[in-house]
């Protein structure tokens, strides 16, 4: 609910207002007349404070200094935020975000493209689980259920929300507040905010869609204008809005110092070089006072020290995993043969002996798969091999990659990875392999290259597609060329693997999993004695007991997982003086 303050019919001298209509033109004569003071609104994941509508520079620093826990409070158009933070220097900060305007009334009409979505207003009943999914993965404050349904109109504060056509997943979401409606504004304004896409999410433009469609939204309404927020560092999202059409505007905003804006406060991070496995790592350490020492940023190691105990890790690997353990997860075949001494289900194995044998195995299972028995991150792997020829071929590649290769009988089903720490089950994720999806325009080809440099993008460098002998067999099998338009929508599969640093999409499961595979991970990682695993199990489906074991990764990464606290429960395992205690603020 809007909060409706004290003075009716307040001056706003246009000169010193940071929302002026016309930035760089000839000062207006007349006053602005702003009808309502001191108004903030609650948007869900806090306040949104029209730090313009206060005359008392006090009163907004007073109202952020009250920011509820867990919560991120904004002050928006404040005019003079040297004065504010003069008022509590130690608690707030001026937000190093740039300001953005899109002129609503002067554009042409916008139709945004939405190729396998569609984009509609948020039903408070069924899409908040998607929705702080996909905030949770980006360290975002979640939107509250309570609020959801105390703000069923919409008519202030709108949710928007992107959706897969096929699957219904909620795969983009969007804020947008109505400053006529919220406080009379005189400007005839509004603006976006909480725009957050999916990472996981295979369609392409589902940013600039909700950002066009929310621009369409008030042009409907009649607004003039619409303003944006986004940090200075973010050069894509810059140069994306530059190209939507929207220009800079000199407005500000004001924060809180917490645990949720501490990058924005703290100057140049240590983890600029590090790749995301490490940084999710290091930024937990650092928010709970752990020192941090960068050793290697090319492999991404660094040393954590607290209270005289330091430790090196690379990335999740830990000088607490012993070597015995790193050498059992090394070498596939001798964790195979651990794992099933303890009862674990695993499929049939061989070791590649260069004889008749490699093909009478070949024989026996009908479909086989080739992976060097040491290596990681898909390489080398050959997937549903069932001819001699083509056997004797992913041999020949799996060698590349490690002496000691392994013929293992093909399971069918979904790829799950278990995320076990200090034998506790943390996370649990489905992968999936990575498929494109058709336009009627483009080519196979294009469309791999298209999706790899997204994947990029979203996984900041991790994740991309090959075009390799795997990537054309698992095209051809499907009866296509690479030359081959798909249909408009059509989907087609260009891996079998579902590795991410080969182009898989990651999707958590772990409020679904059933118990059986829960205990089956804790125990494979008791067995091995490692006490930080990924361990990646064949499944019907993540809610059945039935599983195949597949293998065990000594360096699991984390980042994957999020919303799980699987960077939480590591620190807690290296360090668990430094656990938060239940209940209190971060």
């Amino acid at each position: 609910m809007v909060n409706k303050i004290l003075e009716q019919n307040g001056r706003l001298d246009p000169l010193n207002s940071p929302s002026l209509k016309n930035w760089g033109s000839p000062p207006q004569k007349e006053e602005l007349k702003i009808s309502k003071k001191n108004v903030y609104v609650n948007c869900g994941w806090g306040r949104l404070i029209f730090a313009h509508t206060f005359d008392e520079n006090h009163n907004i620093a007073n109202l952020l200094r009250g920011e509820e826990h867990k919560k991120r409070d904004i002050a928006f158009y404040i005019r003079d935020p040297h004065v504010a933070l003069a008022h509590s220097p130690q608690e707030l900060f001026l937000d190093p975000s740039h300001t953005y305007r899109y002129w609503i009334k002067e554009a042409e009409e916008i139709n945004p493209a939405c190729n396998g979505f569609s984009i509609r207003l948020c039903d408070p009943e069924n899409d908040l689980e998607g929705i702080n999914r996909i905030y949770l993965t980006y360290g975002m404050v979640p939107i509250s259920e309570r609020f959801l349904h105390n703000n069923e109109d919409q008519t202030n504060i709108a949710y928007f929300v992107a959706e897969d056509d096929k699957t219904k997943e909620i795969i983009g979401v969007v804020m947008g507040a109505d400053h006529v409606n919220i406080f009379d504004d005189p400007e005839n304004g509004s603006s976006l905010w909480a725009l957050a896409v999916d990472s996981q999410a295979q369609f392409n433009g589902i940013g600039i869609a909700l950002t066009q469609y929310l621009i369409q939204y008030y042009c409907r309404r009649g607004r003039d204008f619409m303003d944006l927020s986004v940090l200075h560092s973010n050069d894509k999202a810059n140069k994306l809005y530059e190209k939507i059409g929207f220009t800079r505007v000199p407005v500000f905003c004001l924060k809180r110092k917490n645990a949720i804006n501490v990058k924005l406060f703290t100057g140049p991070q240590v983890t600029e070089n590090m790749n995301p496995y490490a940084e999710i790592i290091i930024n937990e350490a650092r928010m709970r006072g752990i020192s941090v020492k960068i050793l290697d940023e090319t492999n991404n190691y660094f040393e954590l020290s607290f209270g005289g105990r330091s430790i090196v890790c690379r990335e999740s690997l830990t000088e607490l995993t012993s070597a015995i353990a790193m050498s059992r997860c090394a070498d596939k075949a001798i964790t195979h043969q651990l794992v099933k001494s303890v009862g674990i289900r695993v499929p049939k194995q061989h070791i590649v002996a260069g004889d008749q044998s490699d093909t009478a195995f070949l024989n026996k299972c009908g479909w086989v798969v080739v992976k060097p028995a040491d290596n990681e991150q898909g390489r080398g792997i050959s997937l549903k091999i069932q001819d001699e020829k083509s056997l004797r071929e992913a041999i020949v590649l799996a060698k590349k990659y490690s002496d000691k290769v392994i013929i293992e009988e093909f399971v069918e089903g979904t790829d799950l990875r278990l995320i076990v720490i200090n034998y506790e089950m943390v996370a649990a994720a489905i992968r999936k392999p990575p498929e494109i999806i058709g336009d009627g325009k483009l080519n196979i080809d294009d469309l791999i290259k298209k999706q790899s440099r997204r994947r990029s993008a979203a996984t900041y460098g991790e994740s991309t597609i090959p075009i390799d002998k795997e990537t054309y067999n698992c095209i051809e099998s499907q009866g296509f060329s690479m030359d081959h338009v798909p249909n408009n929508g059509e989907v087609v599969m260009v891996r079998r693997a579902a590795n991410l640093h080969t182009g898989g999409t990651i999707h958590d499961v772990t409020a679904k999993l059933h118990p059986e595979l829960k205990k089956a991970a804790i125990l494979t990682a008791k067995t091995i004695k490692i006490p930080v695993v990924g361990v990646d199990f064949m499944v019907s489906s993540p809610e059945e007991p039935e599983y195949y074991f597949i293998e065990a990764n000594e360096r699991p990464g984390l980042a994957n997982h999020e919303p799980q606290p699987t960077a939480q429960k590591f620190v807690d395992f290296l360090f668990p003086n430094t656990m938060p205690i239940k209940g209190t603020p971060s």
